[in-house]
């Protein structure tokens, strides 16, 4: 019966963000806008980081990566959102939904446990300084980036071949992209089993990172507290500032979006939820490690002091 679905499914029509015609026009050029900025900042972050060598230690590695992954995530669903606003029939084939929900939810879980990585080399800068070169060397470094986007393909395939294999009753997602929850609605079958799986799956993705985060942070401001002079314990601040923002947003809205109590959601609140998480986190994020890092502005300026030197 799922195959023959599937086969008789051959395509998804997407409701959007709105079916008003003016309405769809602004957004196009807001998220238009946004996607510009998200890909152009994220792309500067990585090749700052790439050009200066100031920039080659363990923190700013697991921000190339991250950088990368935000990328990825918005080039999976927003340039076919901004194609849609201007269409009048929003669809996307199976095979299409079927990729851009893996590589979508594969991003998002890689970037979690990314943030968990992160945060375990700020524990080891502030609180191991001496040993920082010797724990955080390069082969861990790459083992663990490995390591993050490896586990978010992983879940991400094992999600997206239950959840297509089900029967499906209609082709009609009330949402912007195929994302989990809203093609979940689409069976026709009992998905008592997939809610747990999706339990499952937000426990191991999203709280085993967020643990391992405030583990972190709890040792991080206990070995600040024991700094006695304040501009030691302000410069061992401002290396987590950047970092404990992007991971209040990014688990923030994860959380509030996958492990509330589906009887408190609405597919209106969630697609909300859902689009702040797709377009708005990765374009704050180069925002946030840029205008509230010196390295990184310094690293621009001086990028940018070579380039009118060549003209």
């Amino acid at each position: 019966m799922g195959r023959e679905n599937q086969t008789w499914m051959s395509e998804f029509i997407l409701l959007g963000l709105s079916s008003c015609w003016d309405t769809q026009v602004s957004l196009f050029v807001l998220f238009l806008i946004m996607y510009l900025v998200t890909v152009l900042g994220n792309f500067l972050i990585i090749l700052l980081i790439r050009l200066d060598s100031r920039l080659h230690t363990p923190m700013y590695f697991f921000l190339s990566v991250l950088s990368l992954v935000d990328i990825c995530y918005t080039n999976s669903t927003v340039p076919q959102m901004l194609v849609h606003f201007l269409s009048a029939w929003k669809s996307i084939p199976f095979h299409s939904c079927v990729l851009q929900l893996f590589i979508s939810l594969a991003m998002g879980s890689s970037e979690f446990f990314l943030l968990g990585a992160m945060a375990y080399d700020r524990y080891v800068a502030v609180c191991h300084p001496l040993h920082y070169t010797v724990i955080m060397h390069g082969e861990l470094c790459l083992g663990l980036a490995a390591g993050c986007l490896g586990a978010g393909f992983i879940n991400s395939m094992m999600q997206a071949i239950i959840i297509f294999r089900l029967p499906l009753c209609h082709n009609v997602i009330n949402h912007f992209a195929c994302e989990m929850l809203a093609v979940l609605r689409l069976t026709c079958v009992d998905i008592s089993f997939n809610k747990v799986m999706v339990a499952i799956s937000g426990s191991l993705v999203i709280m085993l990172p967020c643990f391992l985060v405030l583990f972190s942070y709890v040792r991080i401001v206990a070995a600040i507290l024991h700094i006695h002079s304040a501009q030691g314990r302000c410069r061992a601040f401002e290396t987590c500032a950047s970092h404990l923002t992007v991971v209040s947003m990014c688990f923030g809205t994860a959380i509030f979006t996958y492990l509330r109590p589906s009887a408190g959601s609405s597919a209106e609140q969630e697609k909300m939820v859902a689009l702040f998480y797709a377009v708005v986190t990765p374009m704050l994020n180069p925002l946030i490690y840029s205008l509230r890092n010196k390295e990184v502005m310094s690293a621009l300026r001086r990028l940018l002091g070579k380039c009118s030197e060549k003209r």
